[in-house]
């Protein structure tokens, strides 16, 4: 990632230092300054209109707008769903870039839970917990969660997203002077954290612990630290040294924050993520989490000491004022984590098709990039290509992957992100594979080698 990348990503002023200064607000990552249309309005009255669609002119121009899939998802069929086209025709399609990771959002147990809670506790949870009180299933499921993690307390947020923001604007706010060490690749959500708490914070290179270091011996040994990191990147598929920056951090006072979403359901002996099968989940000090991924539902969580998630629990605008979970979500979560902890084939099956894929690319010639988790990138390079392929994919072949183009990754990394689950069988495979074959030749994308 270019020093441009991590500025538009942190929203970095051109003064600042990425090895020591602060990040500065400077508008959205990566926008210019939105060019006047001809107005069409009175003089002297602002053209609000204009700016919109300057804005919605300059994604296009860049080859980054999306149109979202009208999909509807078929119980019991997953990865199968129905498309409803413009013209309003149904299309039959095999959806391969679900982050529903093992497909437990259709699972029995899970749907069975949800009906029972809808008709024992009706629709609603009725405001925010500190108004409203708390809906049983999800005391229950925080306390699976804290379990899970092998932690003491665990706390649900209506998302990852706020999970994740609410949780590191608090911590600066309860630990004044804090400083943030955080991966230049951390999630959208976490950077927002960070940036909304007004700390000093410092970004280091992606998994590059020696620079981490460099950053933790430059700031003043009393002052409080914490290292904001993931397991998994998502675009990437790469997972973080855990050991690694857990020895960082004992050795020069910092907390650590990991986030597991990308890595909770899919990883460790009962599902817990990379620091369960790292054997370090009694050194990470809050893990983030959410409930919309492999568990199958929806929300995000944070699993800590008591002390912590009482405390944010008590300040974080992010809880306090948001409406709670529904229960028919809390108890369909509960039921997702309580069958994720007890099947570990689950997983295994995970891993075996994600190596599976990522071999049939290969052998094809299709430059599937490095990847050491179930996150299967497909290097394209150039954001209009990767739009036409994923669109070829859809309207010729019923095949359904999103392009992955910037923000989300740095320009000229353009790809196609795929997520192969345990439902997905070598028939689909074999489907996709000649499909993406046929389009590397006929859009003339750039391969690699095949693999004998």
């Amino acid at each position: 990632m270019t020093r441009t990348d991590l500025e538009n990503r942190y929203q970095l002023k051109p003064c600042d230092d990425l090895t020591g200064g602060s990040h500065g607000l400077c508008g959205a990552p990566g926008a210019k300054p939105a060019a006047k249309a001809e107005s069409r309005q009175a003089p002297g009255l602002y053209d609000y209109t204009s700016a919109f669609e300057t804005a919605i002119e300059q994604v296009k121009g860049e080859g980054r707008y999306r149109v979202f899939a009208d999909l509807k998802r078929l119980r019991g069929q997953f990865p199968r769903a129905v498309r409803r086209r413009a013209d309003g025709v149904e299309q039959d399609v095999v959806v391969w870039c679900s982050n529903d990771y093992l497909g437990m959002g259709q699972h029995p147990s899970v749907l069975d839970a949800m009906k029972a809670e809808v008709d024992a506790a009706g629709a609603g949870a009725g405001g925010t917990r500190n108004i409203s009180g708390t809906t049983r299933s999800a005391v229950d499921l925080e306390a699976e969660l804290a379990d899970w993690h092998g932690k003491e307390a665990a706390l649900l947020f209506t998302s990852g997203y706020v999970a994740n923001e609410a949780t590191l604007t608090t911590l600066q706010r309860i630990l004044p002077g804090l400083i943030i060490f955080s991966d230049s690749l951390n999630h959208a959500s976490m950077i927002a954290g960070i940036r909304n708490g007004g700390c000093e914070r410092h970004v280091f290179l992606h998994n590059d612990l020696g620079h981490l270091e460099t950053l933790l011996a430059a700031a003043p040994a009393d002052a409080p630290k914490l290292i904001a990191f993931e397991s998994v990147y998502s675009m990437d598929g790469d997972i973080a040294d855990l050991k690694g920056t857990i020895a960082l951090a004992k050795k020069y006072g910092a907390l650590t924050y990991l986030d597991e979403v990308h890595a909770v359901g899919l990883y460790g002996a009962r599902g817990a993520g990379i620091a369960e099968r790292d054997g370090v989940l009694d050194q990470i000090d809050v893990i983030e989490c959410t409930l919309g991924k492999a568990i199958g539902v929806m929300g995000g969580y944070i699993a800590a000491d008591a002390v912590i998630v009482d405390a944010i629990r008590s300040w974080a605008s992010g809880f306090i004022f948001t409406t709670s979970l529904p229960p028919a979500l809390t108890a369909g979560a509960l039921a997702s984590v309580r069958h994720l902890k007890a099947h570990p084939e689950l997983r295994e099956r995970h891993q075996e098709r994600a190596v599976a894929l990522k071999a049939r690319f290969a052998a094809a010639g299709i430059p599937v990039m490095p990847s050491e988790s179930h996150i299967v990138p497909v290097f394209v390079g150039d954001p209009v290509h990767t739009k036409m392929i994923s669109d070829m994919l859809l309207e010729e072949h019923g095949i359904y992957v999103q392009p992955i183009n910037y923000p989300t990754v740095p320009k000229g990394t353009e790809r196609l992100r795929f997520t192969p689950s345990p439902d997905h069988d070598d028939g689909m495979m074999d489907a996709l594979v000649t499909a993406m074959d046929r389009l590397w030749t006929h859009c003339n994308v750039a391969r690699l080698p095949a693999v004998a």
